[in-house]
């Protein structure tokens, strides 16, 4: 069975998807829904940056514009048997060179949030450069070579380097988006106020990478099970859905550096106990000790930290230097 799926060409890549009526209709709404995430991505991202600069930015904009987009185009003309093959074969390659390792660049940016130690961060960049030269070259070449050529070996060269590819660039994403995990929790652990504020974000993002694991190994069963038109036209869904978690991802991690504010009032009374009448004091007691005026203005550094601030992660220093700074500064 497995070198029967090795030995034939993919379903679809070559005059048309000629399958069910029902696969075709799930792959038409794979693709919709790919494109209505994209547009929406869009305004989201142009909306949430207040700084259109930084890798976290970029990576983030080029992989939804010149990733899903095209790649969901790309194979909806194959799938259709629209135009010439050419045409579609280079839209899916481009859609594929920033969609897939672009999601890679995405993690490895988003890491820069939470980590600032160049010993991890260095050799996850060497990795993803590395990886992405091995692997799209010879996808590539063999995706041109299996519609115009289409011989058994290239064919069965062609499959196998399929799933291994998609394979790899899963197992990559787990381990950059593991690393993130780990740093967030020690993230969390430094910061000075203790509530179910802060667990709660910790279980939010927890949630998150593990809806996004959950979405590659549906992606990878696909693969494995030889439905390429699905798996294809679902990998555009798939990493349009990742680009809106990480949106996600990023507000959380707002919220993580931001102490509680909701029950903080907005008078200086709000501070003292209920027994307590602060207008029999005599002296000033709108002016904090030193001891307090420090704790205040690591308060307001963290409350400085804002959505700006985490985009421009090749700038600022990363949320957890700040944190671990203003948290371990005796009083």
């Amino acid at each position: 069975m497995v070198a029967e799926t090795l030995n034939s060409p993919p379903d679809g890549l070559v005059h048309g998807f000629h399958g069910s009526w029902v696969i075709k209709t799930i792959m038409v709404v794979f693709t919709s829904l790919a494109f209505y995430n994209a547009i929406e991505l869009i305004i989201l991202i142009l909306f949430t940056f207040h700084r259109y600069s930084g890798l976290y930015f970029w990576s983030m904009l080029l992989s939804n514009v010149f990733g899903v987009i095209p790649h969901a185009l790309g194979y909806l003309l194959i799938y259709l048997n629209i135009g010439p093959l050419a045409l579609a074969l280079t839209l899916t390659t481009i859609g594929y060179y920033l969609l897939v390792p672009g999601q890679s660049v995405i993690l490895y940016s988003r890491l820069h949030l939470v980590l600032q130690n160049s010993k991890v961060l260095r050799p996850v960049l060497y990795v993803i450069i590395i990886d992405t030269i091995i692997l799209i070259v010879p996808t590539t070449v063999l995706t041109f070579s299996t519609a115009y050529i289409g011989s058994l070996t290239i064919v069965r060269a062609y499959n196998v380097m399929e799933r291994l590819q998609v394979a790899w660039f899963c197992a990559q994403e787990f381990m950059i988006s593991g690393i993130y995990i780990w740093e967030a929790i020690k993230l969390l652990r430094l910061m000075p106020e203790k509530d179910r504020h802060r667990n709660q974000i910790m279980y939010e993002l927890l949630a998150i990478n593990f809806v996004i694991i959950l979405l590659d190994i549906a992606l990878l069963v696909l693969e494995y099970k030889g439905l390429y038109g699905l798996q294809t036209t679902f990998k555009s869904f798939v990493y349009s859905v990742k680009l809106k978690l990480e949106l996600g991802v990023l507000g959380r991690l707002v919220s993580l550096v931001q102490p509680h504010r909701s029950g903080q009032g907005s008078s200086g009374t709000s501070d003292f106990p209920a027994f307590v009448d602060p207008s029999r004091f005599n002296a000033d007691y709108t002016h904090a000790a030193p001891v307090a005026n420090r704790r205040s203005q690591m308060r307001r550094h963290v409350h400085g930290i804002s959505m700006d601030t985490l985009a421009r992660t090749s700038s600022s220093r990363p949320v957890s230097r700040v944190v671990s700074r203003e948290s371990t500064r005796p009083p």
